[in-house]
């Protein structure tokens, strides 16, 4: 029986590594993983080792997720009972953490104390799954391939806490190293302090200082310039110029509005939840009297588009799904100003006046549709413009379209019909010069000449005209599209407009009978859920992928079209621009009502939401109603 083991968490003997790898793998319980929509070009969230890192008013809290192949480094975590058949003599679990603490996964307030590890859980688990849709892409900074996570997704979970006393103004984190100084393992890290995220994922490598600023959590940052998170600005102003319509939003904490506004809270520390819709319309009124922003030189009626309180996630920002007690030091609220326009406009100007002796440098983006432009805005130059240098931009319109010309030509071939018209007439003069007992001879050698040159002429002598409405018969596939095509981007550029008396004159342009009510009415329920909280995607794209055509009988001139086409919306808000694309086949009624062509029926058989995400395909979208392909709700 070998006595009790001296060596070291690295130096741990490989029979002990072996038992503890088989036994994360027969303990280990089929579980669902998550999916983060984060785009980290470092590759850092798809290291081998992840630690999450959270910095709380009287411990450190740190979630571990550890490789299989990397146990050894983390021997110190794994309970006694897991090895209760092994007859391998280890240190008391107290001693092992002690050592973890000291040479493990460090802790060092700016005192020099190490602070000492508690394990509050272990367990085997699957990782989290946290793939970049970056991974095996070239980062055009450091020129390298961007990781993917581990094929093998089996982990050792570990949650662990490190008490403090006092709250350090320093912490100082530090991985396991080697005799270089160097981390001996892959160690994709991120910090929080409290609710606020320090950094986005990011590889630690070396012992990292954390300044942290109690007072205001916000303002923690790393030592090192490297280690920063994507949103560290408190606040932020976003200009959106678009067709109909220039929209001025604003991310604030609201600390921050503090120093211009009376929030009217009950207490210094939180918002209670019962506060905070109160507390959105107070900060909603603040702002739409602030700011004045000129369009085309003149001032528009502000329109309160809606307010939300949003979170600083992985994945930028996000809304906030669920009413709860929130930290006024972290709480952030986005408001979004709309102004309507008549069209494109010129010139859009913002004077921006919210600033204070912590908020003297705004970020601020104008985006149009050729894309994003950032700059700052800061007390001495204040004024945020926008210009309009787009070339050869077409302002979306909506147009009806005639029945007239669109359902093909006919060839006629003029100097042979001519020429048979001389042919009948010859025809006419032989009939009475037979009568009269009169040579034949010269009328039939007109006529055999005119039919000569008619058929001569055949191939050369011809006009096209329009078919006529009465002459309609089958459309063709290439037609069927076209008409498609142009009736979808008809009902989809419909919504694009502002006011409900705009979207419903335009879709009565395109679409007629009850469909048309559907359709209305789907737009004002989506609307409503847009005031509530939610976000309309604007249809920027339309694809008809396949289409054909079949005649109605009996329903006067009316087509039945089979199709099949891609739809692609997005909606931008503060800086962040969301995409989805769905496939549609439907068979779309289309009828010809005083001269136009307008959508009277449709049925959907089959929808289909597109990952935009590389590498990925197609999902069932949810069950949806018959106007839901047209009706602009994404």
């Amino acid at each position: 029986m070998p006595g009790r083991s001296e060596t070291s968490s690295t130096d741990m003997q490989p029979n002990l590594l072996i038992r503890i790898c088989l036994l994360v793998v027969s303990l280990l319980a089929v579980t669902t993983t998550t999916r983060a929509d984060w785009m980290n070009l470092t590759g850092a969230e798809t290291a081998q080792n992840i630690a999450e890192v959270y910095v709380l008013d009287d411990h450190v809290r740190v979630v571990l997720e550890v490789y299989l192949s990397d146990l050894a480094h983390f021997e110190a975590l794994v309970p006694d009972q897991w090895l209760e058949e092994s007859d391998i003599q280890r240190p008391p679990q107290t001693e092992r953490l002690r050592r973890f603490s000291d040479s493990g996964l460090q802790f060092i307030t700016g005192s020099g104390e190490k602070l000492q590890a508690q394990l509050k859980l272990v367990e085997p688990r699957l990782r989290v799954d946290r793939k970049s849709p970056f991974a095996g892409m070239l980062n055009p900074t450091t020129r390298r391939v961007v990781p993917d996570a581990p094929a093998d997704k089996r982990v050792l979970y570990a949650e662990l806490v490190y008490p403090f006393s006092e709250k350090p103004q320093q912490l100082t984190i530090t991985p396991p190293l080697d005799d270089n100084g160097q981390a001996l393992f892959n160690i994709g890290f991120i910090v929080y302090h409290k609710s606020v995220p320090v950094i986005d994922f990011r590889y630690l490598g070396a012992p990292s200082r954390l300044m942290l600023n109690w007072d205001d959590p916000w303002y923690s940052r790393f030592e090192n310039p490297n280690l920063k998170r994507h949103h560290k600005s408190a606040l932020m102003s976003f200009l959106y110029v678009e067709p109909y319509e220039v929209r001025h939003e604003i991310l604030t904490r609201v600390r921050d509005l503090e120093t211009w506004m009376n929030l009217g809270l009950r207490g210094d520390e939180y918002i209670e939840i019962d506060e905070l819709e109160p507390l959105k319309q107070r900060i909603g009124a603040f702002l739409l009297e602030r700011n004045p922003v000129l369009i085309d030189g003149e001032a528009r009626k502000p329109i309160l588009d809606r307010s939300n309180y949003v979170k600083v996630a992985l994945t930028g920002i996000k809304l906030m799904e669920k009413p709860e007690r929130l930290e006024i030091d972290t709480a952030i609220i986005g408001v979004i100003i709309t102004y309507i326009t008549d069209g494109m406009p010129q010139k859009v100007t913002v004077e921006w006046e919210l600033f204070n002796d912590q908020v003297e440098r705004v970020p601020a983006t104008a985006t149009d549709p050729a894309g994003p432009l950032p700059t700052f805005l800061t007390p001495e130059d204040n004024i945020h413009t926008w210009t309009n240098y787009l070339k050869n931009y077409k302002l979306p319109t909506v147009q009806q379209i005639d029945v007239a010309g669109s359902l093909g030509e006919l060839r006629l071939p003029l100097v042979t019909l001519l020429c048979l018209g001389g042919v009948l007439v010859v025809t006419i003069w032989t009939l009475l010069r037979a009568r009269r007992h009169k040579p034949l001879r010269v009328p039939l050698i007109i006529a055999a000449l005119l039919l000569a040159t008619g058929a001569a002429a055949y191939p050369f002598a011809s006009i096209t005209i329009t078919r006529p409405t009465l002459m309609a018969g089958e459309i063709d596939d290439e037609r069927a599209e076209a008409l498609l095509q142009t009736l979808l981007k008809n009902v989809y550029r419909s919504f694009d407009f502002r006011e409900e008396e705009d979207v419903y004159d335009k879709l009565a342009l395109s679409v007629s009978g009850d469909l048309l009510t559907e359709i209305y009415l789907q737009n004002r329920r989506s609307m409503a859920i847009k005031q509530a909280g939610g976000a309309q995607a604007k249809i920027k794209e339309i694809s008809v992928e396949k289409v054909s055509a079949e005649r109605i009988d009996g329903d006067g001139l009316s087509y039945a079209l089979h199709g099949r086409w891609t739809a692609l919306g997005r909606v931008g808000h503060w800086g962040h621009v969301h995409q989805r694309k769905n496939r549609y086949e439907a068979v779309v009624t289309i009828s010809a009502q005083e001269g136009v062509w307008k959508i009277t029926g449709l049925e959907l058989m089959d929808e289909q939401r597109i990952d935009l995400t590389p590498g990925k395909g197609v999902s069932k979208a949810p069950a949806a109603t018959a106007s839901t392909p047209l009706s602009g709700k994404q």
